[in-house]
């Protein structure tokens, strides 16, 4: 699972991107507990959702023309600028060139070959997020694309990333894990085909991300008093535990899991 020992290729924040930051603030507060932080107009809306005083997301305004709703993973770069390079040489996109975001690190976004977008995050002053992979945080990063092993080879040549394949009801899943150390101990997400456990017509390329909850059902009913969506309901997973997917009121994705405690 996640941790906060940042290393070439971990997820290392987390934000979203929305047309209402009011209306999310006010969900995410309501659904997980989070506190909300605004940084002020110089930051242009942006702010921390916080647990403790430990960041676990962020949340800003869409600053992209046409851009819909979404929750964007970062991953660590200890050279963006290389980063960059290598995701051109594999056919991806960049959608914001690499820029320095007031000394806490250098940023730039980009977009997978299949049209999954992410972004790269070098670290200044500020490592990454403060929690992770504890009740109410991000605890995995999943992958859905049309041809999951393009995309392993595309990231591979990105961040080095490694694969395992899983077999699981109805498709093959692949962990990923970082580049270094034991490959079970530094897996951070998985790829799995379009159209597995979302609901079939809403899934689209994208990375979505898994908070840890303690009650996947208490979680997606409040989901649902906060005017949220369901797109997958509630079920359990051999050997990996119980998930749902939803959506907030704006429409961003995300996945809650209570892992099984054996993993």
């Amino acid at each position: 699972m996640l941790g906060t020992d940042f290393r070439t290729g971990s997820p290392v924040w987390l934000d979203l991107g929305s047309p209402d930051t009011d209306g999310a603030a006010a969900f995410y507060t309501a659904v997980f507990g989070w506190s909300f932080t605004a940084l002020g107009p110089e930051a242009g809306g942006y702010g921390f959702f916080q647990i403790d005083g430990k960041t676990v997301a962020a949340l800003g305004p869409l600053t992209e023309d046409g851009a819909n709703t979404a929750w964007m993973v970062h991953f660590m770069s200890p050279d963006v600028q290389a980063t960059v390079t290598a995701v051109r040489s594999g056919g991806g996109e960049i959608r914001m060139e690499p820029m320095d975001v007031m000394g806490e690190g250098w940023l730039a976004q980009a977009t997978d070959p299949q049209g999954a977008e992410f972004a790269v995050w070098q670290p200044g002053k500020t490592a990454g997020l403060g929690r992770v992979s504890e009740e109410n945080s991000l605890v995995w990063a999943e992958l859905h694309v049309p041809d999951p092993a393009a995309a392993i080879e595309f990231y591979r040549g990105v961040f080095g990333w490694r694969s395992q394949e899983m077999q699981t009801p109805g498709m093959t899943y692949r962990v990923l894990s970082l580049a270094d150390g034991d490959q079970q101990q530094t897996s951070f997400g998985g790829v799995a085909p379009m159209g597995e456990g979302a609901g079939g017509g809403v899934e689209k390329p994208r990375w979505v991300p898994y908070f840890h909850v303690a009650d996947v059902d208490a979680t997606v009913s409040a989901v649902k008093e906060n005017r949220g969506s369901v797109l997958m309901p509630a079920a359990d997973v051999p050997d990996v535990g119980r998930i749902s997917w939803v959506a907030d009121p704006s429409g961003a994705v995300f996945a809650l899991l209570k892992p099984d405690p054996r993993m």
